[in-house]
């Protein structure tokens, strides 16, 4: 049977946070370090079997732009489950964890979904961003066409326009 802890990042020891990157990098083959940095510093949502790790969400802080506020917003990164368990709902429980920890803490929740993973999402709730997609850099603002139809919100408290503007903070490697 499959047991779902959840725990910030500062509560995992070294060893947790080592099976959690190793799992990333076995199932995702370009796992760079900037995508293991931006799943840090958040609530993780782990899934054991057996006391094997096999499934991972994690939930960071971002501050997305929409309709003139910057809304906190809990970023869902590093959604993973082991090839060998996907298809028995070891998935949903993470994500389920990683909802709970935005609709308890967030203005809106968000992720960018891979394109396997896009009707799971939907499934979900989670419903795609259809208006542009934008970044804030260094040099200032930089549309992100290339994201489009990839990022997708949970809703919160906040009334948001689904063909609006959307607007990330800067941070290293994937913007989205």
């Amino acid at each position: 049977m499959a047991e779902l802890l959840t725990a910030h990042t500062s509560a995992l020891d070294p060893g947790t946070r080592e099976a959690v990157r190793a799992l990333l990098a076995e199932e995702f083959v370009d796992l760079g370090e900037e995508d293991w940095e931006h799943g840090l510093g958040g609530v993780h949502a782990l899934v054991r079997e057996g006391g094997v790790l096999i499934g991972h969400a994690a939930v960071v802080q971002r501050r997305l732009l929409h309709a003139g506020r910057a809304l906190r917003t809990g970023y869902v990164e590093n959604v993973v489950v082991r090839a060998d368990r996907r298809g028995r709902g070891h998935g949903a429980a993470p994500m389920a964890a990683s909802e709970a920890v935005v609709r308890g803490g967030y203005q809106l929740g968000a992720l960018c979904a891979a394109d396997d993973a896009v009707a799971f999402y939907a499934a979900r709730g989670r419903q795609p961003w259809r208006g542009p997609l934008t970044a804030l850099t260094p040099h200032g603002p930089v549309p992100t066409p290339d994201d489009e139809g990839e990022v997708f919100v949970l809703p919160g408290a906040v009334a948001l326009d689904l063909d609006g503007r959307l607007v990330c903070d800067w941070r290293d490697g994937d913007l989205w």
